[in-house]
């Protein structure tokens, strides 16, 4: 896949790109904003179907008691704003007033992760799967490009319960196609192999795909799979692949801590307990910088996954 012919787009025009498509085909999406409309892409919601748009202001944690007002009523509200202060400042919100009476409101992060760039560590969400993950009855969504996005967005409105959707700033390359299937909680592989799995979210799956093209010049033949829901997790794909390749790498542009690294761990150490490395960021916040030069800085560049996987082989060679 050359670069000059990949597509570039972030994942939140996709989150918009939803919107917009749910609001032609279904009355009862409203979505809400907290001061950040445009960054987030809910203004083109808002320029089409302005009745059914609401802003609050910078109030995130109003918002979401707004929102769970609204699914009170039967409605399918959506609330954006940043993922730092979605899962932060209204955390409490969202745990009690939404997750806790497992109400219909769907929540659009944007700006996750270290792709965000200059805006630094204050704005750079890196431990919100985590947050999010370990309440009950929450759905986690990280979709890898905009069309995925696109997708996870409309069908987030079809299920029931809370869905929290991780979406990004930067442009990054598209590398799905509009007929691709896309169901939450199923994972998708985009890659076959039989000697070591890649699980990876977000756009560390592009990164992953180019890690899998160095592996193969070194005669590693690595199966990459595409797991955009972190929860619930594709836990069947996960146990096969363990079986099936003994050894396991992880990808995501989030802390290890808690996020898709450790809930891929859990199932793994239950069921089939293989070498698992996992590729993320290592206990600390995030800096100013370009998207490129922070991922290399924090080790999230496709050599760092090449790495991983043939330590997890060294180690499946040993057990």
């Amino acid at each position: 896949m050359a670069t000059e012919t990949i597509k570039m787009a972030p994942t939140r025009d996709g989150f918009g790109q939803g919107l917009v498509e749910l609001g032609k085909t279904n009355k009862d999406v409203v979505v809400l904003s907290a001061d950040l409309t445009d960054s987030t892409r809910a203004a083109w919601f808002k320029k089409q179907f302005p009745d059914r748009f609401f802003g609050l202001g910078v109030a995130e944690q109003d918002m979401m008691g707004a929102a769970a007002g609204f699914a009170l009523m039967g409605k399918i509200p959506f609330a954006c704003t940043f993922g730092v202060f979605a899962s932060g400042r209204a955390w409490d919100q969202i745990r009690v007033s939404v997750a806790y009476m497992n109400l219909n409101v769907k929540i659009g992060g944007t700006h996750g992760g270290i792709s965000v760039g200059p805006d630094g560590a204050t704005h750079q969400a890196l431990e919100e799967i985590a947050l999010m993950r370990m309440i009950p009855n929450m759905t986690v969504v990280v979709p890898c490009d905009c069309l995925e996005a696109k997708r996870a967005t409309i069908e987030a409105a079809k299920i029931k319960g809370p869905v929290y959707l991780r979406l990004g700033r930067s442009a990054i390359p598209v590398i799905t196609k509009e007929s691709d299937p896309f169901k939450i909680g199923v994972a998708n592989v985009l890659r076959p192999g039989k000697d070591v799995t890649i699980f990876a979210c977000g756009q560390m799956v592009y990164e992953s795909m180019l890690a899998c093209e160095e592996l193969k010049k070194d005669g590693i033949d690595a199966r990459l799979v595409n797991i955009h829901t972190p929860k619930p997790l594709d836990k069947d794909i996960i146990i096969k692949a363990a079986r099936e390749t003994g050894a396991i790498v992880t990808a995501e542009e989030h802390t290890l801590a808690g996020g898709l690294g450790s809930a891929i761990a859990e199932v793994v150490i239950q069921n089939c307990p293989v070498p698992l490395k996992m590729v993320g960021i290592r206990n600390k916040f995030g800096l100013s910088g370009e998207p490129d030069e922070l991922f290399a800085h924090f080790g999230l560049k496709p050599a760092d996954i090449v790495k991983a996987a043939k330590d997890a082989l060294l180690m499946k060679k040993k057990a």
